[in-house]
């Protein structure tokens, strides 16, 4: 059986444990904090907050892994009944229906946008200046940058065409929050044998292979010395608020004119907040330059709109800047194949959000964790990302 030592203990570096203890390795894991989760952590008490607004996406790849490990159940979908309170902010005001100008791109969902030209751009020639700017902002949701209109097109694109994809919505919560994913995580890889060590931090690249580095980029940096794992990614103020229960509280904003984003969490999965109360999770990146109390003070102009009257029903509050956490972010000219590469090389593979892995969010941290995994284990059958990510135009 081969030795295969994770760092990181993450939902990265847990996914990877799991998948390269399934391939027949023996597996030992560290995390230099005390308790497991990394970005997937969640608040404890009353409320119950992700660090940051967190979905996953049922329509993805690695959605049917998840549910097959029973990882991610039970989750739960946008309630009908809740559906009916998505909201746009545009111009200033609250809107109840998107304007013409977003519906318009969303119905052309056969278009290809190319890598190598910005959204901003590319849209402006095929949608109007106007269209382009609100279908960019409208990204924030998925980008968590401050002007989603500067990166690549086939970048956006893409994200838009997830988010506005016809049908049922593909987000699901799991209930608990994701700390409650976490748990079950860290059991299914006990379960097959995984050594999990807290409160272990490794500063030293250990010299016995392979060995998967589920860290951060900028702790990947250091930890192996390599100047070059760098990668454009958002900066965003968040905010989360406990809430006395409001009938006319909105479920959803798009924030169409600065790329922000609100939701209120507890619409569907009210066991994140005591009885008739809300927890709602907001975010708006941040301008070159801003301060953490500038952004707050537009992302209350979000809420405001969001929650009318919020300041008198607040029960509880946090707040937070998020610096290069929010995931990979593909300038022109890039695609996912530019990021750091997963394999470093002599037993080194790479696991995160910001690395050479497709996907959504998220699912960057999976496709690069399972496929670390499958080189790591040196485990038989297709490479993770030829398997479920075929190739795509550039």
């Amino acid at each position: 059986m081969k030795q295969v030592t994770v760092i990181g203990g993450g939902l990265g570096g847990l996914v990877a444990a799991i998948a390269a203890a399934e391939a027949g390795a023996r597996v030992e894991l560290f995390e230099s904090h005390q308790t497991l989760g990394g970005r997937a952590r969640s608040t404890e008490g009353a409320y119950i907050a992700n660090d940051g607004p967190h979905v996953f996406y049922s329509d993805g790849p690695h959605w049917p892994w998840l549910v097959e490990r029973r990882i991610v159940t039970p989750a739960a979908r946008i309630p009908l009944r809740e559906g009916r309170w998505l909201r746009f902010r545009h111009q200033g005001r609250r809107r109840a229906m998107p304007p013409a100008g977003v519906l318009r791109p969303a119905s052309r969902r056969r278009l290809e946008a190319p890598f190598d030209q910005d959204f901003r751009s590319w849209a402006t020639s095929r949608f109007g200046a106007g269209s382009a700017r609100m279908t960019a902002n409208m990204m924030g949701v998925a980008t968590f940058d401050r002007d989603p209109g500067r990166l690549s097109a086939a970048f956006v694109w893409e994200r838009f065409l997830r988010v506005t994809r016809p049908g049922y919505p593909s987000p699901r919560y799991v209930v608990g929050g994701w700390r409650a994913a976490v748990d079950r995580l860290a059991a299914r890889a006990r379960e097959l044998g995984v050594r999990i060590e807290t409160g272990a931090r490794v500063d030293v690249l250990p010299t016995s292979t392979p060995v998967i580095v589920a860290t951060s980029l900028d702790a990947a940096r250091h930890l192996l010395g390599d100047d070059t794992l760098r990668w454009e990614s958002g900066r965003t103020a968040m905010l989360d608020l406990g809430v006395r229960r409001h009938k006319g509280d909105a479920l959803v904003v798009f924030d169409l004119d600065e790329a922000g984003f609100f939701e209120r969490f507890t619409g569907p999965d009210p066991t994140l907040a005591p009885r008739d109360h809300s927890l709602v999770q907001a975010q708006m990146p941040l301008r070159v330059g801003e301060s953490k109390a500038s952004g707050l003070a537009r992302l209350e102009g979000l809420v405001d709109l969001a929650l009318p009257g919020w300041r008198e029903r607040t029960t509880w509050r946090r707040e937070a800047v998020a610096a290069g956490r929010t995931g990979a972010l593909d300038l022109p000219g890039t695609s996912w194949r530019d990021r750091p590469a997963i394999d470093r090389g002599h037993g080194v593979y790479l696991v995160g959000d910001q690395v050479a892995a497709p996907g959504l969010l998220s699912e960057v941290t999976l496709a690069s964790a399972r496929q670390a995994a499958h080189l790591a284990a040196g485990a038989p059958g297709p490479a993770v990302l030829a398997a479920h990510h075929p190739a795509v135009r550039q």
